[in-house]
């Protein structure tokens, strides 16, 4: 299939007053972080829907998709590159992390890296040198940032935590919330798989964390461990 019609088909079910109010809670807004951003009013079955209905699109197609000023159309575009993913052999997945990368430009928002960075790049790196997921994080750039983070929740969930609370010591002092909670969410889902990791990264840290991200890490501890780390905080 082709960009054109992929477009059209999400332009088909578009659905305005829905695309005034994902505007709104994705913050297009002058100075905000999605600037600009171009909702068309989907909810995101649809849109997988539509991705998986089209998941044999060649990449060249899906870099015209991948362009789009329509978030929706981004989204489909990375949908599809991870449903191509999965089935993959080892060439072609490299082709397709190359793409993802090649493309963060495009990836600006956090839904659209949340979905898809952890199926197309942790599940790329698992094996592998992770050196990039590095360079992402000393980028400047909040999308690749956030890569670089969700990213590692591939290795979490094979027992690997050693990037992960590498990460996100390297974040600890960054100024944006959402990295605060990037880098919280990784931590509680480490402590997930191993609540020791967890506490006794946090004995070391806590003191040093953004709320944000300190809140999140500790969501699934009981109430007295919570109050334990709360008040190292204050």
């Amino acid at each position: 299939m082709t960009a054109e019609f992929i477009v059209t088909e999400l332009q088909s079910v578009a659905n305005p007053e829905k695309a005034a109010f994902l505007q709104g809670f994705f913050k297009t807004g002058p100075g905000q972080y999605a600037e600009g951003d171009i909702f068309l009013g989907l909810t995101n079955p649809v849109t997988r829907n539509i991705a998986k209905a089209n998941k044999w699109t060649l990449l060249s197609e899906l870099q015209k998709l991948i362009e789009s000023p329509f978030h929706e159309a981004r989204l489909c575009a990375l949908v599809i590159a991870v449903e191509k993913f999965k089935k993959a052999k080892e060439a072609e997945r490299k082709e397709i992390f190359d793409f993802y990368l090649r493309n963060t430009r495009y990836i600006n928002n956090w839904d659209l890296v949340d979905v898809t960075c952890p199926h197309i790049v942790g599940a790329y790196l698992l094996d592998k040198d992770r050196s990039i997921l590095y360079k992402l994080a000393k980028s400047k750039f909040l999308w690749e940032e956030r890569i670089a983070m969700v990213s590692t929740v591939t290795f979490i969930r094979n027992r690997q935590f050693d990037d992960t609370l590498s990460l996100a010591s390297y974040f600890l002092t960054h100024k944006h919330d959402l990295m605060h909670k990037a880098v919280g969410w990784m931590l509680r889902e480490v402590g997930k798989k191993d609540r020791e990791v967890l506490s006794a990264y946090l004995d070391s840290n806590a003191t040093k964390m953004p709320h944000t991200a300190l809140r999140y890490a500790i969501e699934h501890y009981p109430e007295d461990m919570r109050q334990y780390y709360l008040k190292m905080k204050k």
